[in-house]
Order: structure tokens, then sequence, then C-alpha cells
């Protein structure tokens, strides 16, 4: 049995692409059934974040092919070719890539915290689902393991900042790096929407409005930051008021299109409007930054402050890289050591030639 990761990421694929393969997290036990069947895996673990897409298995010693395991993904979208996106990393390689990805060192955000919860709820998912084994559990313990050793052994993760500080931080940026005058509003109250409410408050915005499909998850956001709750379905009325906006929903559709930017803009006068969408799949239709006076970025177009954060942590990395290839040596040493007849693999070897095979 031999373990491998394939998949593709914000290094790899533009967010048009990754999208198009996202996977809700309620739906990644179903979903990892149907590729572990189709795979014929042993084992296996799909994550799906805003930055990556990616499948952790193990294989029985057959041709896995690649291509049509991402296929499945499309789930009723029409297929892409994905070649010129996809990674495949086999062994110890996959191991390590495994524990710098939980670490989050191949983070867009170097160092962030989120990654480490979406994995390790990615992983529990997988086991409930019963589609891991005695390797993938050992593996995916061993990274938790990994990326508390790197955040309490290194300043790679000090002020290390979400996804959703970064898109307060570009709003910042926009506005002379002052939002005392600025109306905020943010759309979706889940985990980078409060990231996103946590550091306004820090920014001192001058107003912030909070929209959810869940309105009670709204207002208890909006009094935790003196804030004001936007019931959903007014949440376009509302921006009327807005200077910026940053949405970070789970919708499997867009939220705002550009017919719906045609009607705010005239009630706003015409003044200009930033939409931040830091949401894969995206929540802004691409069309909407077609409008006159609306500005709108999506979670790609965080890199230039991201490339800050990499230069001041990137003299961390180093001792990062070597606490990621100790601990990556000790789980493959424990899962070849295991002795023969306990149904445990002593053939976790890196995967051999043909293991990325084209689809037909």
């Amino acid at each position: 049995m031999k373990i491998f990761v394939a998949g593709l990421s914000n290094k790899t694929a533009p967010v048009e692409v990754r999208e198009r393969v996202a996977v809700p997290a309620a739906q990644l036990g179903v979903r990892g059934g149907v590729l572990k069947q189709s795979g014929n895996l042993s084992e296996i673990v799909l994550v799906s974040t805003c930055n990556r897409v990616e499948i952790y298995g193990v294989s029985t010693g057959r041709t896995v092919n690649i291509h049509r395991l991402f296929e499945e993904l499309f789930a009723g979208r029409e297929p892409q070719d994905l070649s010129t996106h996809l990674y495949v990393k086999e062994g110890a390689e996959a191991v390590e890539h495994l524990f710098a990805v939980t670490g989050g060192l191949d983070s867009l955000v170097l160092g962030e915290t989120e990654i480490t919860g979406q994995i390790k709820q990615a992983y529990q998912t997988a086991q409930e689902a019963n589609l891991t084994g005695w390797v993938l559990n050992r593996v995916f313990q061993k990274g938790l393991q990994t990326a508390k050793a790197i955040r309490t052994k290194t300043g790679v993760g000090r002020g290390a900042a979400s996804v959703g500080s970064v898109a307060v931080e570009l709003a910042q940026k926009i506005f002379g790096g002052n939002l005392a005058r600025q109306s905020v509003m943010i759309i979706g109250a889940g985990k980078m929407g409060e990231a996103c409410l946590r550091h306004l408050s820090k920014k001192s915005a001058g107003s912030v409005l909070v929209s959810n499909r869940s309105f009670d998850r709204a207002e208890s956001l909006a009094l935790e930051f003196g804030g004001r709750a936007i019931r959903f379905e007014d949440r376009l009325k509302a921006m009327a008021e807005a200077d910026i906006v940053v949405s970070s929903t789970g919708s499997s559709h867009t939220v705002l299109n550009r017919q719906d930017m045609a009607q705010i803009m005239p009630s706003r006068r015409n003044r200009p409007l930033v939409l931040i969408d830091i949401a894969v799949p995206r929540d802004v239709a691409a069309e909407v930054g077609q409008v006159d006076n609306v500005y709108l970025y999506d979670v790609d177009d965080l890199e230039g402050i991201v490339l800050e954060n990499v230069r001041r942590r990137g003299q961390e990395l180093a001792q990062c890289a070597k606490i990621v290839a100790v601990h990556a040596k000790e789980v493959l040493a424990r899962i070849n050591g295991a002795p023969a007849g306990t149904g445990r693999s002593a053939d976790c070897m890196p995967l051999g030639v043909g293991l990325l095979q084209p689809a037909t």
C-alpha cells in the first residue's frame, strides 16, 4: 500500500479553476467515499478550502487515474482539463507536503492558523465516514502534532494573519490606511467573516454591517463588534450606505451579480464601491467588476499583501522545514516498520511510475 497526494492550489490554479472542483464541507465525507470507490483506494481524505483542493490517498498497488478522480469533483459542472494545474506527490514527499500544509507553510498567508483547523475537520470527517485506516490515521495525527510544534518552536505564526485579515488590510490600503470614515459590510458570518470583523474592530472602522442567511448569527456577531445586523434578503438595499463589502459565504453559487450592482449604484449616486470576495466558489460574479465605479477583488488579488507577509517570516522557514522533515521521517519509519500479519502496510514507500495516468 502506498501513500500519495494529488491536488491543485492557489499556487497552481486561479480561483476560477479552484471553485469548479471545490467541495462544501458538508459533502466531504460523501464525495470522499465516491472517490475512494472509483479510484480503488484503501484510504482517503478529501480536503477543500478557499486555496486548495487535495486528495490524500492510499493505493492498493494499482495504477491511480488522478485525472479521472478530479473529474468526479466537477459534480455536474462542465469538465475542464486540469493537467496544467494538478500536482502529485508520493511517499515521503506527500507526507512532508501534508505537514507543511497543516502547519500553514504552504498557505496564501504564511503561518496562518485557519488551515490547521480545516485539515483537522477534513480528517475527522473522513474518519467518521470510515474512509481512513492505519496509514492515514497515523499520518494526519502526526501532521497535527507537527503544526503544533511549528507554532511553539518557531516564530512563523507570530502575528500571522488570516485571509480575512488580509482582506481588511487591502481595504485599509485602498482608503489610505484609515477606515475611520468608511462603512464596511460583511456578507457571511462564518469563520472568515468573523476574522474580518475582529480585524475591523482593531482598525476602528467607521461603521460595520453584518449580513448572513441566519439572521440570529448576524445579530450575534454585530452585537459583539458594535455593528448592525442586516437580513440577507435586504443586503442589496444596505449596500447603498457601504464603502467596502467583504463577502465570504459558503454558497455554491454567486450571491451578487452584475444586475444587482446595476440596481444598487444609482441609489449610491455612483459613489465608488469596493468589493472584496474571499469566498471559493466566488460569491461575486466576475462581470460585476465591469460596472462603473465598482472595484472588485477576489482572493487571488491579495497576493501583493501576502508577499510582504512572506518576507517578514521567511527567516523562520528553514527551521520549519527541519521540523517537517524530522516528523515525516518518524511517521514513515513507524508505518514501514509495522510487523507483518497486523493488517498494517509494510510497503508505504513512494509510489512508482504510472501513478498519474491521463483520462480517457
